[in-house]
């Protein structure tokens, strides 16, 4: 990007306070190292010091023949050993220190001869020369003490004296190649934000503020171009809102459909209708999903193939169906098309909601019917029949004749009655008291079934392809019913192993099948289960359906229920 500049303001920044770091770092280094050092030249003169003053004790224990006098040679020799005296060995001690250092040991020998020889006396004439070896080596240990601090000086003298040379030519580079040109661009900020786009920064340098500058004067320039595109887009913008607010009548007046209290055709047709006076909608056309075979369509104008639009209806994952429309221009808004589609959705979604809601409302009313009939003519019957049961016992006691044989066979007969109207009504309170939760004829189903195959040993297979939606309430009720009866007969009376239930979906009809590996269906009508197939007769005949019962080939017998496959053939009769 700065490649070809004469210079960068950043690069001369960069490298300014690099120079500082630099400076910084070496004072600091060098400042380390001489404190380091000078650690051990106090303890160093503290231990030259003593040796003097140990010097002088060892000629007084000499004198008053001390008995600490072999001690105090031990206590000299270590201080002249001492680590501090040792240290004096390394490189950065002057060659001179470590030589006197060397000539000290050397005529500390010497003395210790004289000291431990029987003429030990003669030491008290040499410690003074000894001493004054001492002092010289002293003198020139705090001499080059004292150096090392002055050296230390005017080093860090130096060193923040460039710090602060550098930091002055910073400061004052920054004012004038950094501060200054943003000063000027703040003003023309200012003058940009009263809306007057006619600016110019002058900078003439090619370093980074140059180019910002440059950049600065592209940026008010587009900027005046793209504010003057704006105020021509407001006033687009302000016809589209008037667009909007005639859209949103029309929504308005759609989204009241919903607050009816039954949804149905009429609804759809009015939400269809304000839809196709949209601007740029021509004609418009809803398809719900009904069942897996079977689509309800509304339409409003005639639909084409060209320019045309789809949106699929969907509500709480389901799909409900499609809405499509032919557009030309100007593009009708997309927002309002979707909303559209919204209310549409929610419309079916709430049509099968009632219907389901029907359904359970029926089912209530089933339930009311059963327990006023089994508080009522169930009690009744029963009575009728304990009554019989006595009224037998009597007449056997009787003498045998002709007018007993015949009220026998009246009684008989009054007696099979009674328990067929007694077997019927509890069929029939069955059936009313048959529930369906959610109005779901596939939950219902599987419920039933497993509520059977509690009964039996026998296994019970379900293969079930209707749609609770294509079954209504009525429709639900009469094919539970038939497949539990049938399902019943061939528990109780066909001692099967294998039931197979299945529903299928046709596009002509529905067919309903329980199938059975048992003994077969019985030849005499009279068995009592008879009026069971009466029963199931009968419900087909509610379904305009037929219903035919045969003996498989392999054994066993099979229920087949066909109906047509639309509601408006199914009448009930109920």
């Amino acid at each position: 990007m700065f490649k070809g500049m004469k210079r960068s303001v950043t690069g001369t920044i960069a490298k300014a306070m690099a120079l500082i770091l630099m400076l910084s770092l070496a004072t600091t280094s060098y400042a380390i190292i001489m404190l380091a050092s000078s650690l051990n030249d106090a303890e160093a003169l503290n231990v030259a010091g003593s040796m003097r003053m140990q010097s002088y004790r060892l000629a007084h224990d000499i004198e008053i023949e001390s008995s600490d006098f072999s001690s105090h040679i031990v206590l000299f020799e270590q201080s002249i050993y001492s680590p501090s005296m040792q240290a004096l060995q390394n490189w950065m001690v002057p060659d001179d220190i470590t030589h006197d250092y060397y000539r000290l040991i050397m005529r500390w020998h010497d003395l210790k001869v004289v000291l431990k020889s029987p003429n030990n006396t003669q030491y008290s004439h040499l410690v003074a020369g000894f001493v004054d070896q001492i002092d010289h080596f002293v003198f020139k240990l705090q001499g080059f003490s004292e150096r090392k601090l002055i050296q230390l000086a005017w080093v860090g003298g130096i060193g923040l004296g460039g710090v602060l040379l550098v930091s002055v030519f910073v400061v004052l580079f920054v004012r004038r190649e950094v501060v200054l040109p943003l000063r000027t661009m703040v003003v023309a900020s200012k003058q940009i934000q009263k809306r007057s786009f006619d600016v110019k920064i002058s900078h003439d340098s090619r370093t980074e503020m140059g180019i910002l500058a440059n950049t600065f004067n592209d940026m008010a320039l587009e900027l005046g171009k793209r504010y003057r595109g704006l105020e021509d887009a407001v006033n687009e913008k302000t016809h589209r809102l008037q667009r909007a607010n005639q859209s949103l009548r029309v929504l308005y007046s759609s989204s009241e459909q919903l607050t009816a209290s039954r949804i149905s055709a009429d609804n759809f047709n009015a939400i269809l209708e304000e839809m196709a006076s949209l601007e740029g909608i021509e004609a418009v056309q809803l398809e719900i999903i009904e069942s897996k075979e079977k689509i309800a369509v509304f339409s409003k104008g005639h639909l084409k193939d060209q320019l045309q639009a789809k949106k699929a209806l969907t509500l709480d994952g389901k799909d409900l169906g499609n809405l499509y429309w032919n557009w030309s221009l100007p593009c009708p808004d997309q927002a309002l098309l979707d909303n559209f589609v919204r209310i549409l959705s929610r419309a079916v979604y709430y049509n099968q909601a009632q219907r389901q809601a029907d359904q359970l409302i029926l089912f209530e009313e089933r339930a009311t019917i059963a327990r006023e009939l089994h508080d009522s003519l169930a009690q009744s019957l029963s009575y009728l029949k304990i009554q019989v049961s006595l009224l037998k016992r009597c007449i056997n006691r009787l003498p045998v004749s002709e007018l007993h044989v015949q009220t026998n066979t009246v009684i008989a007969e009054l007696d099979t009655g009674l328990s067929e109207a007694y077997t019927q009504l509890r069929e029939l309170l069955t059936t009313f008291r048959l529930s369906i939760k959610e109005g779901s004829f596939d939950q219902a189903l599987n419920t039933m079934v497993e509520q059977l195959a509690l009964q039996t040993s026998a296994n019970i297979s379900l293969v079930n392809d209707l749609s609770s939606v294509d079954v209504d309430a009525h429709q639900q009720v009469h094919l539970l019913q038939l497949i539990r009866e049938a399902t019943i007969n061939a528990i109780k009376h066909a001692q099967a192993k294998r039931i197979e239930i299945s529903c299928m979906e046709y596009p002509q009809y529905i067919e309903v099948k329980i199938a059975d590996d048992g003994i077969g269906i019985a030849s005499d009508p009279k068995k009592a289960h008879h009026y069971g197939m009466s029963i199931m007769h009968e419900r087909a005949s509610r379904l305009n359906g037929e219903l035919e019962i045969g003996v498989n080939a392999i054994g066993g017998c099979t229920v087949k229920l066909q109906y047509p496959n639309t509601k408006e053939a199914y009448v009930d009769k109920v």
